[in-house]
């Protein structure tokens, strides 16, 4: 049985699917009231699961219930996405960021799965050893030159 962190994030991602903007508002409450859980849960679902990395910005409204507004960032809509990659990863990057862009490349259809494992193996902890403070900028050069080539 998938966790509740996991419901949450398929409930939301459906109703941005359904939504014809890709921007749905919710009302934090009555999200934590619908899943019998505590608001600071829908919190956490938001701030780990829908995060710039995967290709979600979210604005938050204080009062009258703290409404919460998700806009899916289509990486389609974007002319320069060469610029884009470079400025989100940088010169160094942490596994769990790398793994959030890889991720929201493959759901947004731009890689494919076999390519997210891929990328993935390349850029994980194993296969960069112990490389100590360097591992993240490595991790950063490996993640955008194979994105630079595979979204060419």
């Amino acid at each position: 049985m998938p966790g509740l962190s996991n419901i949450i994030e398929r409930f939301i991602k459906e109703l941005i699917m359904e939504a014809e903007n890709g921007i749905i508002e919710i009302q934090r409450n009555e999200m934590a009231e619908h899943f019998e859980c505590s608001p600071s849960q829908i919190n956490y679902v938001l701030s780990t699961r829908f995060t710039p990395y995967r290709g979600y910005y979210i604005e938050s409204r204080r009062g009258g219930g703290g409404y919460i507004k998700i806009i899916k960032v289509g990486i389609e809509d974007n002319e320069d996405i060469g610029n884009i990659i470079v400025n989100t990863i940088g010169d160094s990057i942490a596994k769990n960021k790398a793994y959030h862009i890889i991720e929201g490349l493959s759901e947004e259809g731009l890689i494919s799965n076999r390519e997210e494992e891929i990328i993935k193996v390349a850029i994980g902890d194993r296969s960069l050893g112990s490389l100590g403070e360097e591992t993240n900028s490595i991790r950063a050069n490996i993640l955008r030159n194979i994105l630079l080539i595979l979204l060419k």
